[in-house]
């Protein structure tokens, strides 16, 4: 709470969050930081939990909404809807999410489709493949969609491609809340169909577990989290494959506790990662995203060259 282009002593943050506080400290802290915290929290808790999700109904250690191509599908939608409306207005705000979730779903709809074979299922690599393919389809839509922006809208969208969290108001906060309200104990709720869907799908059905539809269900909760939360943080990647393999080290692999604990590893990575960008370079900010990307992307690469093994 003290790292920022304004530092603030600990003991004026312990002063402020106790309401001594001048005027000064109370807007840099309740109005600019403590809403940037929260935000970091809930996106970093619901990317990790999505994360978790895809790999498990996936049977696919690498799976990521990143990765395979969801935050690019939201991301599509949001630069179509800059590219014609302001993000300013309140309107903006709490429409983001529902376009977003509209542009992973489809995306996920379609990676489905592509990937799925009807005697065969999600083949890991099939899966991974075809998200690759179709984020990298997505990411030419988007360039060739930014290139007729004008200067600031484009800068907005370079800055929330990079995935810098914009979204550091209590707006955004009220924006995101209610999606997460509903999908984060849903998910919680059904860590024993993921605990079935992991081992198989005949051990799955031998348990009674109605394969298709779960895993459609879950997919849906997962795109819910992933478009929602990208909607206010910009496109980061690798929070849903770093913390879920973090927490399976912790926990195992029973879903009672790798959900929980996934989503508290997402949380704690993204809010360390957001205080380096804001602290690195400062007074300048670089975005989360990228401080994010430089410890994902190698652990990507070496959980590759393990699963190859």
């Amino acid at each position: 709470m003290n790292t920022g282009y304004i530092r603030l002593a600990p003991l004026d943050v312990l002063r402020t969050l106790f309401g001594n506080g001048n005027d000064k400290e109370n807007l840099i802290l309740f109005e600019f930081r403590l809403p940037r915290i929260v935000i970091s929290v809930m996106v970093g808790a619901g990317l990790a939990l999505s994360g978790c999700i895809m790999q498990g109904i996936s049977k696919n250690a690498l799976a990521d909404p990143g990765i395979l191509g969801i935050n690019s599908g939201a991301g599509l939608m949001v630069v179509i809807f800059v590219s014609f409306f302001s993000t300013n207005s309140i309107s903006s705000i709490f429409l983001l999410p529902f376009l977003a979730l509209l542009g992973a779903g489809l995306t996920a709809i379609l990676i489905y489709a592509l990937a799925y074979k009807r005697h065969q299922g999600l083949l890991p690599t099939r899966l991974l493949l075809t998200g690759i393919a179709v984020q990298a389809g997505i990411s030419a839509a988007m360039i060739v969609l930014t290139l007729r922006l004008n200067p600031e809208k484009y800068k907005f969208v370079a800055v929330w491609l990079a995935g810098n969290i914009w979204g550091s108001n209590w707006k955004f906060v009220l924006a995101l809340l209610p999606w997460l309200l509903v999908f984060i104990p849903y998910t919680l709720y059904k860590g024993k169909t993921l605990d079935a869907l992991s081992m198989g799908d005949q051990i799955a059905t031998g348990l009674g577990v109605p394969v298709e539809k779960e895993r459609r269900a879950l997919l849906a909760s997962a795109v819910a989290l992933a478009g929602s939360c990208v909607a206010v943080s910009g496109g980061i990647s690798f929070v849903g494959l770093i913390g879920p393999h973090l927490a399976r080290r912790l926990v195992g692999p029973k879903h009672a506790y790798l959900l929980p604990a996934s989503a508290l590893i997402g949380s704690l990575l993204l809010i360390v990662s957001d205080t380096l960008a804001r602290w690195i370079l400062q007074p300048s900010e670089i975005p989360t995203g990228i401080v994010v990307a430089v410890v994902g992307a190698p652990y990507f690469l070496y959980l590759l060259a393990k699963t190859r093994e």
